[in-house]
Formats: structure tokens, C-alpha cells, sequence
């Protein structure tokens, strides 16, 4: 109950925030549905099923990295004093975005199997039924027990995630020294550098066992036929195993690695005898690269990928229900950016006050952000593009 009276009285931001998260469970929903149609259509196609719902966890992957993102930003995930008179303690925040994760996915999940339902021609007398009969395998009635599991899946991981996200309880850093402030250039050195992120060397050590192990598998040229590792058709179809776990680390190495370049970007900002203007804009990337770098790296490996398959494949052999994957994992880091972003502006918002009673000029503040916003441009859209010709550099294309 006090979940649902939480979600009527959230600021638009959040419930559109909720209504994401509900649409990337449903397209998981709708996936895994897929898969299990598959599955009973085709009982002797044992090893083709495995791997349509082994690749679900993908855009499943995505959609708890959104419902993390969400849980975080969430004002009830902030308790106040009113809310601790109730008994809404930082015990309890962790239940309560648990409650408004599941919530959310049950809601996509269920708006999935009516919509499977519905595009399959299973609910007749309604508009669009059996608009894509042709596409969506039908093998007759979905096995209740299969079904009510499989869409408990996307709910119950958001759930679980949101509500170990909560409980963990970020590092305390040390206190600033005192200092006394005369003017807008000693109070950016007030504070000490934050240490490097951990997940930097682990990161490039990914991409380059990534990058080795897709070399090796690459070898042989791709099957044509679809016998690989990808439920697709066309070349992607023929990937091995080996090409595809190389992809993988090659993904991850970008994502741990992301925090750490935002980080090297705000010290090189810093460096020598910087002005104001570039003083604010290296201690914002500093002070961010934790909270941003990861759903950065996510954006940038997930455009890395789907330009990829394009230079390798084009879309046209995707299908409908690829089109749907790729969608979901690119609304997911999308929006997981973007809610990392809009967090770290409000963390800002303190500082930024400061700043204006300090007599700094607007003009500067938003000068410092577009050195930021172009800082990383600068910097994610060549690793983007690296990422690129790293993943198709094995297959010769």
C-alpha cells in the first residue's frame, strides 16, 4: 500500500522511470514467450530452443542494470524523517523497492502475454489478432506452468537487484581538509582527488583476452547456414561460441573500463595550471565517473554492438524479434544513462548553489558542462567506434 501511494504521488520523472522499466520487462516477457513458443513448436529442436531462451538473458541483463538505476534514483530510496515515524527505516527501503521493481515488471509482463496472445490469433474478436501469426511460432496452447514462470523471471530479478542495490551501503570518503575560501578557483581544490575506479585495468584486461579469444575462434570463415551460436539468419547466424564469449568480454572490458576514462579525463582537465572554467569541469568529471562511467560504457557497448551487426549483417536479417531484443537493450542503456545523469545533476545541485552565492556567473556553470558533455563525446564515441572494429576485425568483413 504505501508503495502504491509512493507511485500516485511521484514526480513525472519517476513514473515515467517505472513505465520504462515496465516496458523492458514486458519486451522480455514477450522474448521469453517467444522462445517457449518455439520451444513447443519444435520438441525435437532441443538445442535451437536452449539457445533463443539462453539469449534472452541479454535484454534481461539490460532490464536489471535500468531497474538498479531506477531503485537508486527514487526518492523513497532517500529516507526522511517522516517516512522513519512510520517505520520506514534504511531497513525497510530496500522491501520497498523491491515491492515497486516487481510491481513494475509484473505489469510489462502481463501487458507481454496479452500482447503475445493477442498478435498470435490466441484472443479472438479483438483489433490486431493474429497480425503476426506468420511470425510468432505457434505449437498450440503455452504450458501454463512454463508460462507463469518464465514472465515471474523479468519481475523477480528487477526485484532482487533493487533490493541489493539498497541494502549495499556506498563507501564513506574521508573529509575535506578545511580550507579557507577566497575565490572560485581555491574552493574547486578544496577536496583531494577520488582515487582511480578498481574496474580500469580489470576492464582492459577483458577487452584484450576478448579481443584474443575472438581472433582465435575467427579463424574459419562464418557458416552462412544459421547452425551457430546466434538464433538469427544470414552470417550472424553462423557465429561460434568462441567469436561470441570474445564479444562478450569484449562488452564487459568497455563497461568496467568506462569509469576509469571518465576518471583519466577529469585529472587530464586538472592537470598543470587549469582555469576555472576547466577546474569545474575535471572535478564534475571526477566526482561522476562512479556514478556515470558504467551506464556510459553500457550505452557505448550496446551502439558498439548494434553497429556491428549491421557492418556485418544489416538489419534486414534480424527479424522482428531480434529488432525487439536490440530495442530493449538499447531503451535499457539509454535510459540507464539517463537516469544516472539526471542523479548526478541533483547531487550537483548543493555545489551548484554554493557556487552562485559565491558570485559565479551561470554562463561559467553551463560552460563547465559542455566541457564535461564534450569531454565525453569526445571520448566515447572513438571507444564506440574502436569497439566496433574489434568485434568485427576476426570475421574478415
Amino acid at each position: 500500500m504505501l508503495a502504491y501511494r509512493l507511485a500516485r504521488g511521484s514526480h513525472p520523472a519517476v513514473l515515467l522511470r517505472r513505465l520504462l522499466l515496465a516496458c523492458a520487462a514486458g519486451g522480455v516477457g514477450f522474448l521469453l514467450l517467444s522462445a517457449l513458443a518455439y520451444a513447443a513448436a519444435h520438441p525435437d529442436g532441443g538445442r535451437s530452443a536452449v539457445l533463443r531462451l539462453a539469449w534472452c538473458a541479454v535484454p534481461l541483463a539490460a532490464t536489471v542494470q535500468l531497474a538498479v538505476a531506477v531503485a537508486r534514483a527514487e526518492p523513497a530510496g532517500r529516507p526522511r524523517s517522516g517516512l522513519d515515524m512510520v517505520g520506514l527505516g534504511p531497513a525497510r527501503v530496500p522491501a520497498l523497492a523491491a515491492v515497486s521493481a516487481a510491481a513494475a515488471g509484473g505489469l510489462g509482463s502481463a501487458g507481454a502475454l496479452g500482447l503475445f496472445l493477442l498478435l498470435r490469433g490466441d484472443l479472438t474478436g479483438l483489433p490486431f489478432h493474429g497480425a503476426a501469426a506468420g511470425t510468432l511460432p505457434d505449437g498450440g496452447p503455452l504450458p501454463l506452468g512454463a508460462t507463469v514462470t518464465l514472465l515471474a523471471v523479468a519481475p523477480a530479478a528487477a526485484a532482487a537487484a533493487s533490493a541489493l542495490a539498497m541494502r549495499a551501503r556506498p563507501a564513506r570518503r574521508p573529509a575535506p581538509t578545511p580550507v579557507v575560501v577566497t575565490d572560485l578557483t581555491e574552493i574547486t581544490r578544496a577536496e583531494p582527488p577520488p582515487p582511480l575506479p578498481t574496474g580500469f585495468p580489470w576492464g582492459t584486461t577483458l577487452m584484450g583476452t576478448g579481443i584474443a579469444v575472438s581472433a582465435f575462434a575467427g579463424d574459419k570463415p562464418l557458416a552462412v547456414p544459421p547452425d551457430g551460436w546466434l538464433p538469427l539468419d544470414g552470417a550472424l547466424g553462423g557465429v561460434s561460441s568462441g567469436m561470441v564469449g570474445g564479444w562478450l568480454l569484449i562488452v564487459a572490458g568497455v563497461v568496467l573500463a568506462a569509469p576509469g576514462l571518465i576518471h583519466i579525463c577529469g585529472l587530464l582537465l586538472t592537470t598543470g595550471r587549469p582555469g576555472v572554467l576547466r577546474l569545474l569541469a575535471g572535478r564534475g568529471l571526477l566526482e561522476e565517473a562512479t556514478r556515470v562511467g558504467r551506464p556510459m560504457g553500457a550505452l557505448s557497448a550496446a551502439c558498439a554492438v548494434v553497429l556491428a551487426a549491421m557492418e556485418l549483417d544489416g538489419l534486414g536479417d534480424f527479424g522482428p524479434l531480434g529488432a525487439l531484443g536490440t530495442a530493449v537493450v538499447l531503451l535499457c542503456a539509454l535510459g540507464t544513462f539517463a537516469t544516472a545523469a539526471d542523479q548526478a545533476r541533483s547531487a550537483r545541485r548543493p555545489a551548484t548553489a554554493l557556487l552562485l552565492r559565491l558570485g559565479a556567473a551561470r554562463g561559467l556553470l553551463r560552460g563547465a558542462a559542455a566541457v564535461r558533455i564534450g569531454t565525453l563525446i569526445a571520448v566515447f564515441v572513438p571507444l564506440t567506434w574502436l569497439a566496433v572494429q574489434l568485434i568485427t576485425l576476426p570475421t574478415g568483413r
